[in-house]
């Protein structure tokens, strides 16, 4: 063994430790985060609530009683306070405070679990980068290779969120708990030892097109976790609005009053899938002429070809569903969930059960 092969095995190695730290680091985080939630006190829940929907009263001086006393005063009405963030013919229900529940305890171990997801991701990216050094190429040539960088980009985006002081932290938990299953899956079932590619992977398109595949897919399932809330977030108001109906449980209450209201998380997950959306459309062009020049053709009915335009169609469908006035919240936030699934069909299910030139076996 020469010392190129040995320094590449090395590195292979260290790759392999820091993905096995990383998931270690995230189960801490994942702890942490399931802390958020627990210690957030319900009533303090309740409190913020109630205080969101009070609007300040305006001042009672008017300018006629000011002039009967001979004065010239003018009344002055504050504007209330905007505590909504619904679309019109959706309820006016604020968002919630977070997982912590607004209390110091609950919000102490919501910064522990944000500081372990980041130590698992900083070690979850080296982990990815030593492996394409290893392999010296794009380090998502195959199962493995590609869930790890996705789980990677998926917890970053999360991460640039939270750093543009968006409201996401709620996003945490399944986050973690999804970035664990996954790991799980491919370093377990997925692996594949660090080796070269088939000749017709050795493209810079691998760089373009599956990069741009990872990117949209890991913005496409943030818009699927904000989605699968806003349906149960939507239920658990319906429930509230109808005095005479069931009422919802003392869990479900202090899991989803945390939560955005329904029409933010409906927002949320619109403006995601809405600007991925291009991306996306771009990943199948770009996938279309490196077939060309790959395969000497731009479509050929390949499973993988089919299935990422009928994971288009589904997306395009959605984004049409939310502009039609028949179509939104619920109907259109199925369609959301339906066109994610047909991305993960798109990559597991024709990967490991149909036979194609997209097929990663033996790689």
């Amino acid at each position: 063994m020469n010392l190129a092969a040995a320094a590449n095995e090395t590195m292979a190695h260290n790759s392999n430790l820091l993905v096995y730290s990383a998931m270690a680091v995230y189960t801490l985080a994942f702890l942490a985060h399931m802390a958020e939630w627990v210690f957030g006190s319900r009533s303090k829940v309740g409190r913020t609530a109630a205080a969101l929907t009070v609007q300040a009263p305006a001042p009672a001086t008017a300018s006629v009683g000011a002039a009967a006393n001979g004065g010239t005063g003018t009344a002055v009405l504050e504007r209330p306070k905007v505590v909504t963030r619904s679309v019109a013919g959706s309820r006016d229900v604020p968002d919630g405070p977070g997982a912590a529940g607004g209390t110091e305890k609950g919000d102490l171990y919501g910064r522990i679990a944000i500081s372990l997801t980041v130590l698992a991701w900083a070690l979850h990216v080296g982990g990815v980068v030593t492996r394409a050094l290893s392999v010296q190429r794009a380090p998502w040539g195959n199962m493995y290779e590609f869930s790890t960088t996705f789980a990677a980009v998926a917890v970053g985006l999360f991460l640039l969120l939270l750093v543009l002081k968006k409201n996401v932290r709620w996003i945490g938990l399944p986050l973690v708990t999804s970035v664990l299953l996954d790991l799980g899956l491919a370093v377990s079932v997925l692996y594949t030892a660090s080796d070269q590619l088939v000749p017709a992977l050795h493209s810079y398109w691998l760089w373009i097109h599956v990069s741009c595949a990872i990117i949209s897919g890991a913005a496409l399932y943030l818009g699927a976790v904000a989605t699968g809330l806003f349906l149960f977030r939507d239920r658990h108001e319906a429930k509230l609005a109808d005095p005479a109906g069931k009422q919802p449980g003392a869990f479900a209450t202090s899991v989803l009053e945390r939560l955005p209201s329904a029409a933010s998380l409906d927002k949320f997950a619109y403006r995601i899938n809405a600007t991925v959306f291009p991306l996306w459309t771009f990943t199948i062009i770009a996938g279309a002429i490196w077939a060309e020049a790959a395969w000497g053709r731009y479509w050929g009915w390949d499973p993988k070809e089919v299935w990422s335009f009928i994971t288009w169609v589904a997306y395009a469908g959605y984004l049409h569903a939310r502009a039609t006035a028949g179509w939104k919240g619920r109907k259109a936030a199925w369609l959301g969930l339906i066109a994610f699934a047909c991305y993960l069909f798109n990559y597991y299910g024709v990967n490991i059960f149909v036979t194609g030139l997209h097929s990663y076996a033996g790689v």
